[in-house]
């Protein structure tokens, strides 16, 4: 077991030895003049992963998702996602700040988007309210528990939208680890969005940055709102050696975070204390709550005294992720432990 188990997030992961030697090894320029082969090397290869013509190494998935939101839309439009959408929570206001743009949100079940979904709260362009300029989709849906949208719901998305003559952004932070679950390859899987932005730095284990991909004309577009946000960061080449060996080596084990996700809801799924729905539990993100009126504060912290950390999402509600960082037997003891601060916090 781990000194420590931290199932915070998956962006809590060290670089690998090979990650580590690639970086001390790497060849860099200044990327801001386009001079850093490394950071070249890892934008061609990720374009040709997801079938693009280009793509943008920036150094978070919000400045991927922001730059994008600026690419598709101008000020006074409407944002359609989902209510639980990190656009939404997650990313500083900054859709309204740098776009000037306002969120229309959308409420489902499952926290996943259908085109049902989005139709009704589609607006175009009129003297009495704002119009849509852009449908973003998150998959895999983080706050709604790692749910996975399938295919047939984005290809659906993507036609009507197609028809509508709108864009559609995918923020497709953990898409490997969709892929993972639907058994394809991330290029079939996003084929039919404007642009796609997903991270290195999750389940890959890449210790900082994430892609922008999309056509040449939006991506050498996107450089310049890069440029405007901070993100020139000269010789990143450091960070894209490690960003490389995520990219080519990690996607063929998610499964393995898969499996220890669902280790850790099937143990909580019996403690009486604790409410969760297996059927949501298909990725590397595990959402539980507590009965009886316990706080989810004072059982991480609890937790934490004991080595083990994860992350209250609401009174009662508590966040774990898997990663490559925690093992099996980690999970197994997590979960022992938060049965026993349980069967403490019940019997006070």
């Amino acid at each position: 077991m781990s000194t420590v188990i931290d199932l915070r997030s998956d962006t809590v992961t060290r670089p690998s030895a090979e990650m580590r030697a690639a970086m001390a090894a790497a060849v860099v320029g200044d990327d801001v003049y386009g001079e850093d082969p490394t950071v070249n090397q890892l934008e061609k290869r990720a374009a040709e992963m997801f079938g693009r013509e280009a793509a943008l190494f920036v150094p978070t998935g919000t400045m991927g998702n922001q730059i994008a939101i600026r690419l598709h839309t101008e000020p006074g439009q409407e944002v359609i996602c989902e209510s639980r959408s990190h656009i939404l929570d997650w990313e500083m206001a900054m859709t309204a700040v740098f776009s000037g743009c306002l969120i229309r949100t959308v409420t489902t079940p499952t926290g996943t988007l259908t085109w049902k979904d989005i139709e009704p709260h589609i607006y175009g362009r009129s003297t009495f309210r704002a119009s849509t300029g852009l449908i973003e989709v998150e998959n895999t849906a983080n706050l709604a528990g790692g749910r996975v949208t399938p295919l047939a719901a984005m290809e659906e998305i993507w036609a009507n939208a197609k028809e509508r003559k709108l864009p559609v952004h995918l923020d497709g932070a953990r898409i490997f680890n969709a892929a993972a679950v639907l058994g394809t390859d991330v290029k079939t899987l996003t084929r039919g969005f404007d642009t796609i932005m997903f991270c290195l730095s999750k389940g890959l284990g890449a210790p900082v940055g994430s892609m922008l991909t999309g056509s040449k004309e939006l991506i050498d577009r996107g450089r310049i709102y890069r440029k405007a946000l901070g993100g020139g960061m000269r010789q990143a080449g450091v960070l894209a050696a490690a960003g490389l060996i995520a990219l080519e080596t990690m996607p063929a084990r998610l499964h393995e975070d898969h499996a220890n996700a669902r280790l850790l809801a099937e143990a909580l799924s019996h403690m009486e204390s604790v409410a969760i729905d297996l059927e949501t539990v298909e990725t590397n993100i595990v959402i539980f709550s507590l009965k009886g009126g316990l706080n989810a504060a004072e059982l991480t912290a609890r937790l934490r005294e004991r080595g083990i950390l994860m992350s209250a999402v609401g009174p009662h509600s508590i966040r774990m992720v898997t990663h490559c960082d925690v093992n099996r037997a980690d999970c197994v003891a997590a979960s022992d432990a938060i049965a026993e601060e349980l069967g403490v916090l019940s019997a006070a």
